[in-house]
């Protein structure tokens, strides 16, 4: 078990003080009645997003609130925790009750990302913040890149759509408010709708333009729209 454990701070980039708080990082609560993940995971969890947010706001400074929460969104969801997770082979270090250990625990994506964030809860109990941060920063790294590299071929009625769900969880409509031009050489004009609220209009020479930059306007505004 030590050697395991000697192999996951190598493999992590930091050595922990207190070799309990580690253990207690990998254990699953199927291994019954000793301490496990749970409450690192609660505290992991918003060490991680502190830290994100820490990073996209220091290297990012040309996108709007709205796209630095999306993003950040992107990068601390599930799949992109277990991703990160299985980079370091994280489930080979868990500790598993035998339940979960045959119905493939140490592949699971909730468990992967429960046990990630309680690492990271796990390394900032341990060494602070700053340590905290050096980890993540690197583990993160990839991840990061891939997520702020997108921009390129957003497709904005996806990303809202996805932003609309994990918040206000409203429906979201498109409507044709108008038509100018000749048909050769149309411009629409799209009310993007929320609920029962208008949100914003957006412009282009086709109906799948408009719409998109009636979404890009409302993402990049997002947080300002339901502040208020």
């Amino acid at each position: 078990m030590d050697e395991l454990l000697r192999e996951l701070q190598k493999r992590i980039g930091y050595d922990f003080h207190d070799g309990d708080l580690l253990v207690r990082a990998l254990t699953h609560p199927s291994c019954g009645n000793v301490p496990n993940y749970e409450r690192l995971e609660f505290l992991g969890d918003a060490v991680i997003e502190l830290i994100i947010s820490d990073y996209l706001f220091n290297h990012y400074g040309d996108f709007s609130e709205g796209m630095l929460t999306q993003k950040r969104a992107d990068i601390v969801c599930s799949k992109s925790l277990a991703g990160i997770a299985r980079t370091i082979d994280l489930g080979h270090y868990i500790f598993l009750g035998n339940g979960e250990e045959q119905s493939g625990g140490r592949n699971k994506t909730s468990i992967l990302e429960n046990v990630l964030e309680a690492l990271m809860g796990a390394i900032y109990t341990d060494g602070g913040f700053y340590a905290a941060q050096s980890v993540i920063n690197v583990l993160f790294f990839n991840t990061i890149k891939a997520a702020m590299t997108r921009i390129s071929d957003h497709d904005y009625k996806s990303q809202l759509q996805e932003m609309v769900q994990k918040t206000v969880k409203q429906e979201i409509n498109y409507l044709v408010s108008r038509q100018e031009g000749p048909p050769h050489n149309t411009t629409f004009y799209v009310r993007l709708i929320v609920g029962s609220e208008v949100i914003c209009e957006g412009v282009g020479g086709s109906k799948k333009e408009a719409e998109q930059n009636a979404a890009k306007f409302a993402i990049a505004n997002f947080d300002k729209i339901y502040k208020g």
